[in-house]
């Protein structure tokens, strides 16, 4: 089965596009058609949109889904009139509040992703440069502002933790990769001692981190599974020895991975949402 799929924003979209996903991820067996129509901000624009869909309707001989967080009552006005089943988030959730708050909403386009609060914004754009700045080991001088340094061999999930991390919580995270010379000493590498109570690690099974090398460099020394195999058993070994707690990644999301130690840690966040 096929269905049709639109997201309509005012503003981004990202909002309906967020929760239309944690929607439609419960139901398998099923392929949908995505399309993102952002900065529907006007009459016209409505009417061309509900061309748009009325068409994939005809075509497919099913009504398309339309997930909206538009503002506009003359924009909703449009819509409303196509061939699709219309899931209105701001309908289902906002009604709600405005009568438990006792209070009218704003009904302002673009609040939750715009520059509404720039100290937020900016917490944000701080943390990721700070990521990015401190990735892979390097600018070892800014872990005393970090947050959190991930631990763990090439491949395991640091970097696009680092970067969740920073995107959605204004966490600042580093990382460090485990490498043979580090293993070839005693203890932890010098330049993490200071930061013991900072520190996470990532693991993951051999096999798993044998399919991801292969796709970065495949047949190598780098991706074979002897090597995997070696890298982990050290990597595990010195973290245990070290009191360093570990999460295993190999079935786990980037999201998956952050909220995990988001919960063990209990790290202060500096964005909700």
């Amino acid at each position: 089965m096929s269905r049709s799929v639109f997201y309509l924003s005012d503003r981004t979209g990202i909002t309906a596009e967020t929760l239309a996903h944690s929607l439609l991820t419960q139901f398998e067996g099923i392929a949908f058609t995505n399309e993102s129509c952002p900065y529907l901000d006007s009459v016209e624009k409505a009417h061309e949109i509900v061309t748009r869909i009325n068409a994939a309707a005809s075509r497919d001989g099913l009504r398309p889904l339309l997930f909206s967080t538009l503002i506009d009552p003359a924009v909703r006005e449009v819509v409303a009139t196509s061939d699709g089943l219309l899931i209105d988030f701001f309908d289902t959730f906002i009604q709600p509040l405005e009568s438990e708050l006792g209070v009218r909403s704003s009904h302002a386009a673009g609040r939750s992703h715009g520059l509404g609060n720039y100290g937020a914004y900016k917490a944000r754009i701080d943390a990721v440069n700070f990521a990015l700045g401190a990735d892979d080991g390097l600018n070892s001088h800014h872990y005393p502002q970090a947050d959190i340094i991930l631990l763990g061999v090439s491949r395991t999930g640091k970097t696009p933790s680092c970067l969740y991390f920073a995107l959605q919580y204004g966490i600042l995270a580093a990382n460090y990769p485990l490498t043979e010379d580090d293993f070839a000493k005693p203890g932890l590498p010098t330049v993490l001692r200071p930061f013991r109570q900072k520190l996470f690690g990532l693991t993951i099974r051999p096999d798993r981190l044998r399919e991801i090398r292969q796709e970065r460099r495949p047949d190598s020394r780098y991706a074979s599974l002897a090597q995997c195999e070696s890298e982990i058993r050290a990597a595990s070994a010195l973290m245990r020895a070290e009191g360093i707690v570990t999460i295993d990644t190999s079935t786990m999301s980037v999201e998956e991975i952050v909220t995990t130690i988001l919960h063990q840690t209990k790290l202060h966040r500096r964005l909700y949402g």
